[in-house]
C-alpha cells in the first residue's frame, strides 16, 4: 500500500486535467478490502465459492456504512488526493461506500452497458433520465471507482473515454445553472466523445480510480472467470465549483473545465 507521503505528483495531476482520471494502486489496504467483501457476500444472492449459483449477469447493492467501508472511503492516501484534486476543505468526508456493482461471468447481456455520465442533482425525480448535471458539477466533486476484486481486461472493467470530460463541459456550458438531463446528454448516444481513446479501468483489489465528474464511461459484460465487485460512489463537494474563477483560485477539477471552455490560461 502507498505510504502517506506518496501523493499525486505534477504529472499525475496534469494527466487528470487532460484525461479526466487518475489511478491510485493500493489505495485501500487488503485487510479492509477482505472485510468489506465478507459483508457484501452476505447480501449477494449467490455462493462466493460455487459458480453454479452465479445465475445473474449483474447484481447491484446499496450503500454500506460499516467500518471497512468507511475506512476504504477515507483511506489516508485518498484524502490527500481529494485535497489535491478538489481542494482542502472543499469536499465532504464519506460516511459510507456504494453503490456496488457485482458482475458475474455470463453470456447474457447485462442490459446496463451504455455510455453515460453520472448525474449529480435532481434525483428526487423517479425517472433517472431526468436527473441533471451542470457546468459547476452541483452535487458531485469526483466520480470514484473502488476495485474490491482484481480486475483484468476480461473481468468487465469499466470503460473510460479519456478526455471526454472536455466534450461534456462544452455541452453543458450553454445550459447554465439548470444544466442538462441525462436524457438530453444521451440523445445522440454520447457521439460527441466517440472519438476519444477507450481506457479499461483494470487493477488489483484496492485500486481506486478518481475521475472527473464529467467523464463518459460504461460497463461491459464479464468474460472472465471470477465475480468482479466495484463501488462507484461520488465524492461530495462542500461548496460549488467555479471554472471561471482566477487560475490561482481553481482546483484541478475546475482547471479541466476551464481548459475545455478555452479559459484555462
Amino acid at each position: 500500500m502507498r505510504g502517506e507521503l506518496a501523493l499525486l505528483n505534477e504529472t499525475e495531476i496534469e494527466a487528470f486535467i487532460r484525461d479526466g482520471y487518475v489511478r491510485i494502486e493500493g489505495a485501500v489496504a487488503p485487510t479492509t478490502v477482505e472485510a468489506a467483501l465478507d459483508i457484501l457476500w452476505r447480501d449477494i444472492p449467490a455462493d462466493r465459492a460455487e459458480p453454479a449459483t452465479w445465475r445473474q449477469p449483474v447484481v447491484r447493492l446499496g450503500h454500506y456504512a460499516q467500518a471497512p467501508f468507511r475506512e476504504a472511503a477515507n483511506a489516508p492516501v485518498l484524502r490527500e488526493a481529494f485535497d489535491q484534486l478538489v481542494g482542502p476543505g472543499r469536499w465532504r468526508p464519506a460516511g459510507a461506500l456504494g453503490t456496488f456493482v457485482v458482475r458475474f461471468p455470463s453470456p447474457e447481456d447485462p442490459g446496463d452497458t451504455g455510455w453515460h455520465v453520472d448525474m449529480s442533482f435532481g434525483e428526487a425525480d423517479p425517472n433517472f433520465m431526468n436527473w441533471r448535471i451542470n457546468l459547476a458539477s452541483k452535487g458531485r466533486a469526483l466520480l470514484m471507482l473502488f476495485l474490491l476484486t482484481d480486475v483484468g481486461p476480461e473481468d468487465a472493467p469499466t470503460r473510460l473515454r479519456a478526455g471526454s470530460h472536455v466534450d461534456i463541459a462544452r455541452q453543458l456550458a450553454p445550459a447554465g445553472e439548470e444544466g442538462l438531463t441525462l436524457g438530453e446528454l444521451a440523445a445522440d448516444g454520447f457521439a460527441g466523445s466517440a472519438h476519444r481513446l477507450e481506457v479499461l479501468a483494470t487493477g488489483g483489489a484496492g485500486t481506486v480510480y478518481l475521475c472527473h465528474p464529467f467523464l463518459v464511461h460504461a460497463g461491459q459484460p464479464h468474460w472472465g472467470e471470477s465475480p468482479r465487485i466495484i463501488a462507484q460512489p461520488p465524492l461530495l463537494p462542500a461548496g460549488e465549483f467555479d471554472p471561471r474563477a482566477a487560475q490561482n483560485a481553481r482546483c484541478p477539477v475546475e482547471d479541466a473545465i476551464a481548459l475545455a471552455l478555452g479559459s484555462g490560461e
